[in-house]
């Protein structure tokens, strides 16, 4: 039995890969683990509050490991802190840290790296190809998994796109130079609904904001 501690990072693909490792008979998940910049109280990168991440955990039955990280975080610092936390997993029996990476090769070879010394095996149990992701992100919807966009990278996709449902007509509005799952960085999700979760999160938008170059939307508790 692989006990595996799951990468969250509040987003769809974390969540698909939930739902996906609870359809394995050879998994215990022990928790969701997840860093948040702790100058703003927020999950990193996916920018959505802490108390909607929690809302997750609950939602998912299971507790959150939570990483706080400086603000700004040089990647010594953020390595040490990896570091204890898979130190405290190892203690606690954890064989795998899983992680919703689909397709990006350069990722996949930065979490071996990370996960190489630290006698903790890394899972990817949804890793696919760029052409599988139209049919993937189908598959998440057809499910019933709902999220919201909650951060746009305007370099590769309007900014207008913010605050959007992860839908069939978002699909079908993405330029064809746009990943139907963001895998490169498009946009970023915050999963509020689906099979993972024991009942939906009620959440509202709250204010767009520009920030650092990304187009963010607040994404509240309803």
């Amino acid at each position: 039995m692989k006990r595996v501690l799951l990468s969250w990072s509040s987003g769809k693909d974390s969540a698909w890969t939930l739902h996906t490792l609870r359809q394995r008979e050879d998994v215990e998940i022990v928790g969701l683990l997840t860093t948040f910049n702790d100058a703003f109280d927020r999950v990193a990168m996916h920018a959505v509050r802490r108390a909607l991440a929690e809302a997750q955990a609950r939602a998912a039955s299971l507790p959150m490991w939570s990483v706080p990280l400086p603000w700004p975080c040089s990647n010594e610092e953020y390595a040490a802190l990896m570091s204890e936390v898979m130190a405290r997993a190892l203690r606690e029996g954890v064989t795998h840290v899983a992680f919703g990476d689909l397709f990006l090769e350069d990722v996949r070879d930065y979490r071996i790296r990370q996960m190489k010394s630290t006698g903790i095996e890394p899972l990817f149990p949804i890793w696919s190809s760029a052409e599988e992701t139209p049919g993937l992100a189908r598959r998440m919807q057809a499910a019933g998994l709902k999220a919201i966009i909650t951060c746009v990278d305007p370099k590769q996709l309007d900014a207008a796109f913010v605050g959007r449902e992860f839908d069939a007509a978002l699909l079908s509005d993405l330029p064809p130079s746009a990943d139907p799952c963001g895998e490169n960085g498009e946009f970023h999700t915050f999963c509020y609904a689906g099979p993972m979760f024991r009942a939906p999160i009620a959440v509202r938008a709250g204010e767009k904001v520009e920030r650092d170059g990304f187009q963010f939307i607040d994404v509240l508790p309803a």
